[in-house]
């Protein structure tokens, strides 16, 4: 077991290893494992990489985010202008199915409605509308309707786990209540922990993952 001062260290370490991340207003602190990121960033992406980059060290149980983002003055956007570019980025990442889903801006936030028939479409259209200049956050509510019976959809993700280089399938269990998933056991990083999740929301119809396994180093 890792102490949390040698995790705390670790995480501090690999945010400044980021060399496109600029860190110097997010604090770090460490309790039984879980990681308090606090401060602010000077934009999304950046948000969202310190939280990748805190994932990725050994250890880390959870991560609690109270990140804000406090935009430059040359980067805050009207929310319409903001509104025509996610919905032109939606136009362009999923042709078919854009229709289905609505964005609706404030504050620069976003917030994605409506409904898609695969997980991987509700992902693509957060990552579609993540890289539209002078957001602050995106808020995705998009529903999955299911489309499989839960027999098959748990043996999709089993056949799954099984392909997957990065997740142990012998050591994660698999249980599926009609379009909602739960996943059981143990990893040893983190990041095995977030592949399995991933792996999990990619099966067509799944419109819930209780991600229950636990992570021990």
């Amino acid at each position: 077991m890792r102490s949390d001062t040698e995790i705390e260290r670790d995480v501090r370490e690999e945010l400044k290893w980021d060399p496109d991340l600029d860190a110097d207003d997010i604090a770090v602190s460490v309790k039984d494992g879980v990681v308090e990121l606090a401060g602010f960033t000077h934009s999304y992406p950046d948000r969202l990489e310190a939280e990748s980059a805190a994932k990725r060290v050994a250890g880390v149980r959870a991560i609690a985010k109270d990140i804000e983002v406090r935009l430059p003055s040359i980067d805050q956007r009207p929310d319409p202008d903001i509104a025509r570019d996610a919905v032109a980025a939606l136009k362009s990442e999923l042709p078919i199915s854009h229709e289905k889903i609505t964005a609706i801006v404030r504050d620069g936030w976003i917030t994605l409605e409506g409904s898609a028939e695969r997980q991987d479409q509700k992902t693509v259209a957060e990552n579609a509308v993540r890289k539209v200049k002078g957001i602050k956050g995106v808020l995705n509510v998009i529903m999955v309707k299911p489309s499989v019976e839960p027999s098959e959809l748990k043996q999709k993700i089993q056949d799954a786990f099984k392909r997957n280089a990065e997740v142990d399938a012998n050591r994660i269990e698999v249980e599926a209540n009609g379009s909602e998933v739960i996943l059981k056991g143990t990893v040893r990083p983190w990041i095995e922990r977030e592949e399995a999740e991933r792996v999990a929301w990619s099966a067509p119809g799944v419109s819930r993952v209780d991600d229950r396994i636990v992570v021990s180093p």
